[in-house]
């Protein structure tokens, strides 16, 4: 068995959350490979190329935003690792909170990036 079958195997048991420590289950509705936590949307960085497992890094992957992917229209998280700042994109799952997925997306308006007292009509 190779180590990207153990991996597999494992992440279908589920987890740990790395951040909230919630016990995530490996399989929610839209993934067979849940790879963040539903509550507080985390990751871990365990990934090099997507499904490989190889990154040694290990360190939380936070999410700063939405992607909306086209044609389709589906949503994918947008994580940035703690540790050494790669950027790296996960589908959302079935079961994420749809309250800490619509603050993802509220995160521009909530703290704009110019002032809006300055914005002329």
């Amino acid at each position: 068995m190779s180590h990207h079958d153990r991996a597999r195997r494992h992440e279908a048991a589920g987890f740990t959350c790395i951040r909230c420590k919630l016990q995530v289950p490996g399989e929610a509705w839209g993934t067979k490979h849940r790879n963040h936590c539903p509550a507080c949307l985390y990751s871990r960085h365990v990934d090099e190329q997507p499904g490989d497992r190889a990154s040694p890094c290990r360190a939380p992957m936070e999410p700063i935003g939405i992607e909306v992917r086209a044609p389709d229209g589906e949503w994918a998280i947008i994580h940035r690792c703690t540790a050494c700042a790669i950027i790296k994109t996960n589908r959302i799952a079935g079961d994420d909170s749809e309250r800490a997925l619509l603050a993802l997306v509220m995160r521009p308006l909530a703290r704009p990036a110019f002032p809006l007292d300055d914005i002329r009509g």
